[in-house]
C-alpha cells in the first residue's frame, strides 16, 4: 500500500496552502490535505524497548526472543528484504494494521522494499514524505508482543534519525549500535553520529568495526584493506569512553550470504566474529547469553 507521490514542491500537509497551492493540482492527496487539520502532526506515542542498530541475519536469529526489524527509516536504500531472503514478499493488511513479513516465528520484518513494484525502483522523496512513512511503519504495523525492535538507519544525522527518536521518545530506547570501517575518513563521520546520540540522549550500546582486514577463505591469511591510520574503531571507542563490541573481517562469504539471503552463521558456524559481538551486545543490554 504505497504512499501516493506528492508534488515536486509540496507545501506540506501541515501548512495553510496544503491542497490549495497551484503545485497541488493533480496530486492524489489534494483533497485530503485541503480538508485535514493544519499544524504540526503529533507524534504517535509508542511504548516498548527498541534497540536502534544495524544487525546481521545471523545475530537476529540467535537472540532467542521475539524480534522485529524495521528497515524503513533507510527509505532510499532498503536492503533488508534481500539480506533476509524475503525479496518478492508483500505486506498484508489486517484489522489490526499492517502485518510484518516473517523470516521465522520469532523474526518479523517491515521494509519499504516490500512496497516497491521493482526492487530497482528509486525512492525519490523529500523529508516530509520519508517522515510520514516512518511514522506509519511505527504506528500502523501490528508488531505483536516484541522483546526487541531493531531499526536500520542510514548514515548521517538527518531528518530520519530525528523522526524515529521523536516517535519513540516514550519507549526508553535501549540504545544504538554504531558500525564503522577502520579508516579515519569513516571515523570522522562516526564521531558525529556519536555526538548526535549524546545530544539527543540515546544511549550507545557500542561500536562495531566492519571490514577490518581481508581474510582469505582458503588459506586464512589476513591482509589490511582499510588501514586504521588513527587506531581504528577500538582506539576511537577508548577515546570516547564507549564499548568496543568487536571487529568483522572483510570476508567474501559474508557478502555471499547477504546476496543469497541466508544466515552466515548457519553456513559457517565456526566463525567467531559475530558470536563475540552478539555476546557483547547482550552483556551491554543485560540479556542472558543463551546460544
Amino acid at each position: 500500500m504505497p504512499i501516493e507521490n506528492a508534488p515536486e514542491h509540496c507545501p506540506g500537509p501541515e501548512t495553510e496552502e496544503a491542497g490549495k497551492a497551484a503545485v497541488c493540482a493533480g496530486c492524489p492527496n489534494q483533497s485530503i490535505c485541503a480538508t485535514a487539520p493544519k499544524g504540526p502532526d503529533p507524534a504517535p506515542l509508542i511504548y516498548g524497548h527498541p534497540a536502534d542498530k544495524r544487525a546481521n541475519h545471523s545475530l537476529l536469529l540467535r537472540m532467542n526472543t521475539q524480534v522485529g526489524v524495521m528497515d524503513d527509516i533507510d527509505v532510499c536504500g532498503p536492503s533488508i528484504p534481500k539480506i533476509m531472503g524475503l525479496e518478492g514478499e508483500q505486506i498484508h493488511q489486517s484489522l489490526s494494521g499492517w502485518s510484518p513479513v516473517y523470516v521465522s516465528d520469532n523474526l518479523g520484518v517491515m521494509s519499504i522494499g516490500f512496497m516497491l513494484p521493482d526492487s530497482d525502483d528509486a525512492v525519490i522523496w523529500r523529508g516530509p514524505k520519508k517522515n510520514g512513512l516512518i511514522k506509519q511503519f511505527v504506528k500502523d504495523v501490528d508488531w505483536g508482543d516484541l522483546d526487541h525492535l531493531l531499526i536500520d538507519t542510514p548514515p548521517g544525522t538527518s531528518d530520519e534519525h530525528l523522526s524515529i527518536i521523536q516517535y519513540l521518545k516514550e519507549t526508553g530506547i535501549s540504545g544504538a549500535v554504531i558500525v564503522t570501517t577502520p579508516q579515519e575518513v569513516a571515523l570522522q563521520d562516526v564521531r558525529k553520529e556519536i555526538d548526535f546520540c549524546r545530544k539527543v540522549k540515546v544511549p550507545i550500546i557500542g561500536v562495531v568495526e566492519n571490514m577490518a582486514g581481508f581474510v582469505c577463505p582458503k588459506c586464512g591469511g589476513k591482509s589490511v584493506i582499510f588501514a586504521a591510520t588513527t587506531g581504528g574503531a577500538r582506539k576511537m571507542a577508548e577515546d570516547l569512553g564507549i564499548p568496543f563490541l568487536g571487529s568483522i573481517p572483510l570476508d567474501p562469504r559474508i557478502g555471499k550470504s547477504c546476496d543469497m539471503g541466508i544466515s552466515f552463521l548457519d553456513e559457517y558456524p565456526e566463525s567467531k566474529a559475530y558470536l563475540s559481538i552478539i555476546k557483547g551486545i547482550k552483556m551491554q543490554l543485560n540479556l542472558k547469553d543463551e546460544q
